[in-house]
């Protein structure tokens, strides 16, 4: 595991096992090449800060890649091309940091909706179907906190996506994983809202990579959001929300 965190007013890249995490003196370019320079420095997980794991050229989101939570919040059930949309660094936040409601009365119904997040590894461009999964480097786990009355009411998505705090990423990037075949379940105050399968994706991963490869290059630390089972619901102030990836993590907000 791959993380990213706060030690002597610096950040570093480490790598955890169990409980500590082992320093290193390379950044993520070097690390997604394999290049993984320890500087013998070692912290306790819990003793540090854990941040995103990775700060990207842009963070891409697909929307509508399961039937079901597209028929649920309006969309097309099977799309002949995939949706897709962008949201701001500013809406980066890490585990166990808040998700902060807007209070200027634009919005009344804002909502969770957990995925898998894929990685960028290396620059690609016009990627082959074929090739897609070369180019990542690692899952986490990504919650894309969506102000729902005004991606209805909007006709693109980014003022509804798109305010500070609302995409929560981490706790750490997972290699090796086939994300073809990862549990999703997010938890409401320790309710299961929602609980599904990146295999019910309508489109799938390898194809989702190549088609946006003809449209932006995808550079290293690159975000890419799958999209959302569906039980995507309203959250408020004052809930805890939870995102498991199974064999990637858990990952925890609390919502001011």
């Amino acid at each position: 595991m791959i993380v990213r965190y706060l030690a002597d007013d610096q950040s570093h890249y480490g790598l955890r096992e169990g409980n500590n995490i082992i320093q290193l003196s390379s950044d993520f370019s070097e690390i997604a090449n394999g290049d993984f320079k320890k500087d013998g420095v070692v912290h306790q997980y819990n003793n540090v800060k854990i941040v995103e794991p990775v700060r990207p050229s842009k963070i891409v989101n697909f929307g509508w890649t399961y039937a079901k939570h597209a028929m649920e919040t309006g969309g097309k059930a099977h799309l002949k091309e995939p949706f897709l949309f962008l949201k701001p660094l500013s809406a980066l936040i890490a585990d166990r940091e808040e998700i902060v409601l807007p209070h200027n009365n634009m919005t009344s119904q804002v909502e969770l909706e957990g995925e898998v997040a894929l990685i960028i590894g290396k620059r690609g461009k016009n990627i082959l179907e074929e090739e897609a999964m070369n180019y990542v480097f690692g899952c986490t786990i990504f919650n894309d906190i969506t102000a729902r009355d005004l991606t209805r009411d909007d006709p693109q998505y980014t003022r509804g996506k798109g305010f500070d705090t609302f995409g929560p990423l981490g706790p750490h990037v997972v290699t090796g994983l086939d994300p073809s075949n990862l549990q999703i379940t997010s938890r409401l105050n320790n309710k299961i809202v929602q609980d599904s399968n990146t295999s019910e994706m309508t489109l799938k991963i390898p194809y989702l990579i190549s088609w946006l490869s003809q449209i932006m290059t995808l550079e290293p630390g690159d975000v890419i959001a799958t999209g959302s089972p569906s039980g995507s619901c309203a959250i408020k102030s004052g809930d805890t929300v939870e995102v498991e990836v199974r064999d990637v993590g858990k990952l925890q907000n609390y919502v001011r």
